[in-house]
């Protein structure tokens, strides 16, 4: 035949190949592909190979990373992240009012630190603003977040008392931020005051004790916003929060909490208190 000849294999080879039955190794691959693709859609197609990995080591089944792997590369399976965040310039004023910096890189008691934060996606060529807080614990966003089309004092407030009918604050708990100007106003501070806040500011140019709240916005960003065309506020405003308390919180595997999803991490934290 003239491809055995080509592929440098004998007819008997061939045809012995032909009959044979399928290996319990290739039976296996394909049980795993299943699995595979199933953790990768449900991820909405952000897992790679190390977190699919451990989302099918969570479910009880044992394999190695490299054939996890090897069976996405071999299957066209690929995270998914588009374009490269850019975190936000801050806007402040020489005159406003700052707070000292009681984190100061220091993150031993982080069950009482909240970062808040603020971004931006596109609407209809339109800058949408995002302004959300993030729990330095449990990399957790609880739906602390609030939409508006102006960097205004009252939209940080909202999302503020959001978080606040949520959730209700620690004893001597840390609200840290950068400089600007939503942060310095009067009726925020007030906020902070009268749920007995301490608040904290990093100097111009220290986006450290802010990284918290500045990787969950690059993993809304890159896993989501990128990937959609808004028409409406309230249409941003639904896939945000769809994604932060059906995802985000509830199943997205966080290198940081030993592969584990926020709300998981919390369970375990509590019942081992």
């Amino acid at each position: 035949m003239f491809l055995c000849s080509l592929a440098q294999v004998s007819r008997s080879g061939y045809y012995d190949w032909l009959g044979r039955s399928e290996s319990n190794r290739s039976r296996e691959n394909r049980s795993l592909l299943v699995m595979i693709k199933s953790s990768y859609h449900e991820s909405r197609e952000t897992y790679g190979a190390i977190r699919v990995h451990r989302d099918i080591h969570n479910q009880g089944t044992e394999c190695g990373k490299n054939r996890v792997a090897r069976l996405m590369k071999v299957s066209g399976l690929k995270s998914i992240h588009k374009l490269k965040y850019r975190p936000q310039t801050t806007q402040s004023k020489a005159n406003d009012l700052v707070s000292p910096n009681v984190i100061s890189q220091d993150f031993a008691a982080k069950q009482r630190i909240r970062n808040g934060v603020v971004t931006s996606v596109t609407l209809r060529q339109r800058r949408l603003v995002v302004f959300g807080h993030c729990d330095g614990f449990l990399f957790k966003e609880d739906c602390w977040f609030d939409i508006g089309f102006s960097l205004q004092a009252d939209l940080c407030c909202r999302a503020l008392e959001k978080a606040f009918s949520l959730r209700l604050p620690p004893r001597e708990l840390i609200h840290h931020s950068d400089r600007g100007t939503q942060y310095a106003s009067f009726p925020y501070r007030q906020l902070l005051k009268k749920h007995a806040v301490i608040q904290s500011m990093s100097r111009k140019g220290n986006c450290y004790d802010n990284a918290m709240v500045e990787s969950f916005f690059h993993t809304l960003k890159v896993e989501l916003v990128y990937r959609q065309k808004y028409s409406t506020r309230e249409e941003a405003r639904r896939s945000i929060e769809q994604y932060i308390m059906s995802f985000y919180n509830n199943k997205r595997l966080h290198s940081s909490l030993g592969y584990r999803s926020p709300v998981e991490f919390e369970n375990l934290h509590k019942s081992a208190a």
